[in-house]
């Protein structure tokens, strides 16, 4: 009996290798199809002859894209959204986590606050009061109006605060009767002490700024303001998306639409692919810690 369990539980896990490994595969195969066209001549992509695998290898594409100006620019535009966005997001969320966090004794309008963020979730002013309002305040077609109105994620707050309300209470209790204040607290003790939820809710916050593209469509005027999601939702929808005059005839046989949008698309999906395997080991732990507390 033993040994038939045995035999059951290793076909069982091979079972589950091979399940997971055909999902990863196939969750993988866009991606590396999209690399492949991006590595392939013109010739090669516009005939369908493209897989997995590059044909004709050849980097022309992305000497092509790394020389021209519009995508440079929206590259620099959502790096500098990427990193005032992450910087915003990520004080707003600790400063407003860590008060909610504490017991009514101690925070007597706790339960106001907590509502009044909650309320956020449930109910939308909707899509043209909120541009009205991001109008009348004038950031309309400056890089802040990319950043301020999502400034307090609350999702990411309510995790974070749910996390801080886990951790040992002793801590803190012994550095306030060392003498320290709340401040000193947070920064010294608390958030050293959550960097699972931080880097979990960092990760979202990455992602979010990296990849939206629809306020910026609605809040930018001007295509040369766009960031790169921005500019990528526009050329893989526009049925002429480069203008590629003045190329030398090497070039109109390596490159097309095709091979250039793929390299533009691989290039802006890159330093996320990058950026998350070192952080995925916090994911899991920082979610589930983040939501199963009270």
């Amino acid at each position: 009996m033993n040994l038939a369990a045995t035999r059951g539980a290793r076909w069982f896990a091979v079972g589950n290798y091979t399940f997971l490994v055909l999902l990863s595969l196939l969750c993988l195969f866009p991606i590396i199809h999209v690399l492949a066209i991006s590595l392939s001549s013109s010739t090669a992509a516009s005939a369908g002859r493209v897989t997995a695998w590059p044909v004709d290898f050849t980097f022309a594409s992305y000497d092509y894209i790394l020389r021209k100006p519009e995508f440079l620019r929206a590259f620099a535009i959502t790096l500098e959204r990427v990193a005032l966005g992450f910087a915003m997001n990520m004080l707003l969320t600790v400063l407003c986590a860590y008060p909610l966090s504490k017991q009514t004794y101690e925070f007597r309008l706790r339960t106001v606050y907590a509502w009044f963020f909650v309320v956020t979730i449930l109910f939308s002013g909707g899509l043209i009061p909120w541009f009205l309002t991001i109008n009348a305040t004038g950031l309309v077609d400056s890089i802040w109006a990319l950043v301020v109105p999502g400034a307090v994620p609350v999702f990411n707050v309510i995790l974070v605060l749910n996390f801080f309300r886990g951790l040992p209470k002793e801590v803190e209790e012994s550095a306030f009767i060392d003498g320290a204040g709340y401040w000193k607290v947070l920064w010294a003790i608390v958030v050293p002490l959550s960097m699972p939820v931080l880097a979990a809710v960092g990760l979202f916050t990455l992602v979010s700024h990296w990849n939206s593209w629809f306020d910026a469509l609605i809040l930018m005027n001007f295509p040369k303001d766009y960031p790169l999601s921005t500019y990528l939702q526009l050329i893989v929808i526009n049925s002429n998306p480069l203008a590629l005059s003045g190329q030398s005839l090497t070039e109109i046989v390596e490159i097309s639409q095709r091979t250039t949008r793929a390299a533009q698309i691989f290039l802006g999906a890159l330093p996320i692919l990058l950026v998350y395997p070192f952080l995925q080991k916090y994911f899991v732990k920082g979610i589930v810690l983040g939501s199963v507390k009270g």
